[in-house]
């Protein structure tokens, strides 16, 4: 079985940090797109079962009452697992007891929400609209509906202090949800921080800010199941461990990518491209050797890592025999227990280290 991606572009404002295919929310635009989009997904959808649906941007949450429920037209055509996990995007200040409703309706049952930051500053900084108060309001109202929550955090900026970090973190647990997503600032390319010049912080503070996170929400009973993903028991997302566990999904909409039967592709980041029905600007049938890559880079992000036997059951292949494992395991890089090869949780931030000695 797949899981489906399905990107809505349109904003209300533009985040100075994303660097996502993104546009200015605009009615006419959206119904407009909304028609090629369920063209797109007529013409590849392969009528199989999918075991998750997420809905993202962009701000999906920014569209009306009618293009929110044409959306949710759309995604009827999906043949669904009976626990199918069904997410939608939201920014705080579009949660409205009416879009809850439509959702709650059509399927929808977990919530993602872009909350950011509770420190004025911060949210000034990535240009974020609501406000504290605004959190606490619209999450509380968003519990009455879904207790499947997430909520993102972004930390590790430039203007922000250790001290600042831990009452965002306070503030969160506040927040009684069920899965909590923290990435530390990213400084992408053709994003307002970049033209401004913006430089990341130090590595060294970054590090004891992760550190700091994870020993917190470790001691309130979340679950570090993924380098930035926490989670309490049963709620990990199915649909980025679909992701990580390097498994199939279909992607649709503007900019988005999939991964079908060997088949890599990239969507168009053109508007205009797109409303002639050129979708796919890039595909690529891959290799055993880079599909095995793949598996690697992935499944070591969580913090179980790889099964080696399922490895084997997948490829044929002993994964210690084509990659650079025995020495990292004779290290502590990497550790096993069981059948699964893992980074142990205080090397997790130097993943990226790791993986490049692993495929080499």
């Amino acid at each position: 079985m797949r899981s489906v991606y399905i990107h809505i572009p349109f904003c209300s404002s533009i985040c100075s940090y994303c660097d996502f295919c993104k546009f200015l929310h605009d009615d006419i635009w959206a119904e407009e797109y909304l028609l090629h989009l369920e063209k797109e997904i007529n013409k590849y959808y392969d009528n199989d079962i999918v075991k998750t649906i997420y809905i993202g941007g962009g701000t999906p949450s920014t569209l009306n009452i009618k293009n929110l429920n044409k959306l949710m037209e759309i995604v009827k055509i999906f043949k669904r697992v009976d626990n199918l996990e069904f997410t939608f995007e939201m920014n705080v200040n579009d949660i409205t007891e009416e879009k809850l409703i439509i959702l709650k309706n059509n399927g929808v049952n977990r919530i993602s929400v872009g909350v950011e930051s509770f420190n004025k500053n911060n949210l000034a900084f990535l240009n974020r609209k609501h406000n504290k108060k605004d959190i606490f309001n619209n999450i509380n109202l968003l519990k009455k509906y879904f207790d499947n929550i997430n909520v993102d955090l972004i930390y590790a900026l430039p203007i922000e202090t250790l001290n600042v970090l831990k009452s965002d973190i306070k503030e969160i647990l506040k927040l009684n949800v069920n899965h909590i997503s923290t990435y530390s600032l990213i400084i992408e390319n053709n994003t307002v921080l970049s033209v401004k010049n913006i430089k990341p912080i130090d590595e060294d503070k970054d590090s004891k800010m992760f550190k700091y996170i994870v020993k917190k929400l470790k001691s309130k009973g979340y679950k570090h199941y993924e380098v930035s993903n926490f989670a309490k028991p049963g709620f990990e997302s199915k649909h980025n461990l679909n992701y990580w566990n390097n498994d199939e999904y279909y992607g649709f909409g503007l900019g988005s990518h999939g991964f079908i039967s060997e088949l890599r592709y990239e969507n168009t980041r053109s508007f205009n491209n797109y409303l002639k029905d050129n979708y796919r600007v890039n595909e690529l049938v891959i290799s055993k050797k880079e599909d095995m890559e793949n598996q690697v880079i992935l499944g070591l992000r969580k913090l179980d890592g790889i099964d080696v036997k399922e490895f084997f059951d997948k490829y044929k292949e002993n994964i210690q025999d084509i990659f650079n494992i025995k020495p990292l395991l004779r290290e502590g890089l990497l550790k096993m227990n069981g059948n699964n090869i893992y980074i142990p949780e205080e090397k997790i931030y130097v993943m990226n280290y790791i993986l490049n000695r692993i495929i080499k």
